[in-house]
């Protein structure tokens, strides 16, 4: 949801056009995240001469929009040649404002440019400030809550310029008056050659690239005193800075000084230039000052890390290119062989039934004398908790609550210290998800984190965790996530029962059914032009209800997802046993209805359902057992699955469905990889 990047070249010479091909690129890395506008800000113009001046382009469309309209730019130098630069670029999702030029990011402080900002996220008091700063004779040309951002720094800026205030001091005593979400990248003409960052609840991370190798791996976070002063004609609290208690500049570089700085909301738009990054912290400020990086914070609390890590990445760009596929969701279903291997890796030993989960390890003594297990998530996350919730309170013999983030907030559900909360999201960034570990946290739960994203805030903020390894996940709509969520999760119920001898027999069926699972997915992605085939007798319905009971119900409930996310058009998981409840009133001959059916404990009961939709007209389309004569006679279209056991059945019927999905998108002209109106990384409640 919306997304970051900024480019600060020092001592390392670069043209103008290869600076804007950096930005420009960097967007684009960042374009399956959701967006609906683009922008971007550099230094330096051949108006009047002076290369203090900020220019600024801005479109409503797609990033190659806004490459068009760079193009088009006048009195502008391509070959001008700069040793220190500084550029900061962002995709906007629309939430203040609709879309448009002028609405789209950045956003400036006024008509000359002196202050531009970059922001991910929502200021939920902006309308305070925005009337405070109008009465300061500030006008606005945005209905963005971003652009009092950018303003509120000119108003402290020409308050306290007299005293020699850095730019950095300007930043920190405005996010001070910010109530909400952000991830900020600034730039100003007052500060040539310098860039500031800060972020509370929204990811930012920085990247750096130098000939030389850099001195440490950590980098200290310095504080900065400093009293309240009340202005009574603003009635609001500022901050005075100080100097920082400590005078020693770090330095990221060794003897030598050329380096280069990127700012970015995930690792994806940096890693084709480096791969080494800071992932920065709730409150910090992160500023660049003569190439020199420094990460400050107003104030400390008790329990927080005094350094930030510098972390090598092991992400490679080649994985977040399409390859031979036309698009990012098609590699990434016919990815999920190798996905829930190296979900599995190292971890699942199916010569000797063991299974290690070396994240969780340490606290698995406190996990086994919890009073209940609770898994929060949105979306997909969730589904793959509804997936393997009978899994687990088979396995674990203990209460498992599976809540959606946001319910589970509203609710404000009760937590205890003897609960332990798992809190599932791909990107780690999930806004209600993160609010919700926060909330069981101060309450004196265990959490722990199943995430797909390295360095991520929720895997930051959990006590241990499981990285689920599916590789990067540049689609919207989520597909090998899923699945590795799903097996991340077995997993954990398989190292729950470990020490239980009544447990032995399943433990091992259900390893040794993880082992021959890549090959059943293979083998349901043989059947992809079958797929594509129900897809274009599909296409032009306007609705598809999908049914299934026991471990097939999440799948019903994934696919329906999918099915809306990509193709838009209605449709909907029904648990079969509610059928007479309501949703049979449905059923004719108009309606499409897609029920799996496998031969489980529930098999019987499905049929039953089965019949009632049969009664009525209805025309079923089945997804069974391979090989089940008896079931596919009474469907009107039908897809084979292999046999799994019952528990990891979910993870091999999803996949048509998923397939379904995008081919239904694709005969209907739809953008697969980024849904209209959806974001991969939803940042905001």
């Amino acid at each position: 949801m919306c997304g970051i990047f900024a480019y600060l070249n020092f001592l390392v010479p670069a043209k103008r056009k290869e600076i804007l091909e950096i930005l420009i690129n960097g967007l684009k890395r960042l374009e399956y995240r959701g967006y609906d506008s683009a922008g971007l800000a550099f230094e330096g113009s051949e108006i009047d001469q002076n290369d203090n001046l900020i220019k600024m382009v801005k479109c409503k469309g797609r990033v190659s929009m806004l490459e068009d309209e760079i193009k088009r730019l006048e009195n502008v130098n391509y070959e001008k040649e700069y040793k220190i630069h500084v550029g900061i670029a962002h995709t906007r999702w629309a939430t203040h404002g609709e879309p448009s030029s002028v609405n789209s990011h950045p956003q400036r402080s006024d008509l000359d440019n002196e202050f531009m900002v970059v922001h991910n996220g929502i200021i939920t008091n902006y309308k305070d400030i925005k009337s405070l700063l109008e009465k300061k004779g500030h006008k606005f040309e945005s209905e963005t809550d971003t652009e009092v951002i950018a303003k509120m720094i000119k108003h402290i800026y020409d308050s306290h310029k007299d005293n020699n205030i850095s730019f950095r001091e300007c930043v920190e005593l405005t996010i001070q008056q910010l109530e909400g979400a952000f991830a900020l990248c600034l730039m100003s003409r007052h500060f040539p050659g310098e860039c500031v960052a800060a972020r509370r609840g929204s990811p930012l991370l920085v990247g750096v690239k130098s000939k030389a190798k850099l001195l440490t791996d950590q980098i200290p976070v310095l504080y900065s005193k400093g009293r309240a002063v009340l202005d009574e004609k603003d009635h609001r609290g500022f901050i005075n800075p100080q100097r920082c208690d400590s005078t020693t500049e770090f330095h990221t570089v060794g003897e030598q000084s050329e380096v280069e700085y990127f700012f970015a909301s995930d690792a994806s738009a940096i890693i084709e230039h480096t791969n080494q990054v800071i992932f920065l912290e709730d409150d910090d400020v992160a500023a660049i000052n003569n190439g020199t990086l420094s990460i400050h914070r107003i104030k400390r609390t008790l329990d927080e890390s005094t350094v930030r890590d510098v972390i090598t990445l092991k992400l490679e760009l080649q994985e977040i290119m399409k390859g031979s596929y036309g698009t990012f969701m098609e590699k990434e279903i016919f990815e999920q062989p190798e996905s829930v291997i190296n979900t599995m890796r190292g971890r699942v030993n199916f010569e000797k039934n063991q299974v290690i989960l070396g994240g969780i390890k340490d606290y698995m003594s406190e996990i086994r004398r919890c009073r209940r297990l609770l898994f929060i998530a949105c979306g997909t996350s969730y589904h793959s908790a509804v997936a393997t919730r009978q899994l687990l309170e088979e396995l674990t013999e203990l209460p498992v609550m599976v809540e959606l983030a946001s319910d589970f907030l509203d609710r404000q559900t009760p937590v205890f210290r003897d609960d332990v909360c798992f809190f599932i999201s791909q990107s780690g960034e999930t806004a209600d998800t993160l609010m919700a570990l926060r909330y069981c946290k101060q309450r004196g739960a265990l959490i722990v984190g199943i995430t797909n994203t390295v360095g991520s805030t929720i895997s930051r903020d959990s006590h241990c965790g499981v990285h689920i390894n599916a590789g990067p996940e540049i689609g919207v709509a989520s597909t090998k996530a899923y699945t590795s969520q799903f097996i991340s999760l077995v997993m954990f119920g398989l190292v729950m029962c470990e020490d239980r001898i009544s447990m032995q027999e399943r433990r091992t069926e259900i390893i040794q059914g993880l082992k021959k699972l890549p090959e059943m997915i293979n083998d349901v992605l043989q059947m992809n032009e079958k797929v594509n085939d129900l897809a274009k007798e599909l296409y032009k319905q306007k609705s598809l209800l999908v049914m299934g009971r026991g471990y097939n119900f999440a799948t019903c409930l994934e696919g329906a997802l999918k099915i809306k996310e990509l193709t838009y058009m209605h449709s909907e998981g029904i648990l079969a046993g509610e059928l007479k409840h309501g949703p049979l009133a449905l059923v004719d001959k108009a309606m499409p209805v897609l029920m799996v059916i496998t031969r489980d404990k529930v098999y019987q009961k499905c049929v039953n359902a089965l019949q009632q939709v049969k009664s009525r007209h209805g025309r079923p389309i089945l997804l069974c057992s391979k090989g089940d004569e008896e079931t596919m006679q009474q469907a009107y279209r039908y897809i084979e699955v292999p046999n799994a056991v019952d528990c990891l059945q979910g993870l091999l019927t999803v996949v048509p469905l998923q397939l379904l999905s995008f081919h239904i998108a694709v005969l209907k002209g739809n953008n697969v990889d980024c849904p209209r109106n959806l974001a991969k990384s939803v940042t905001v409640e």
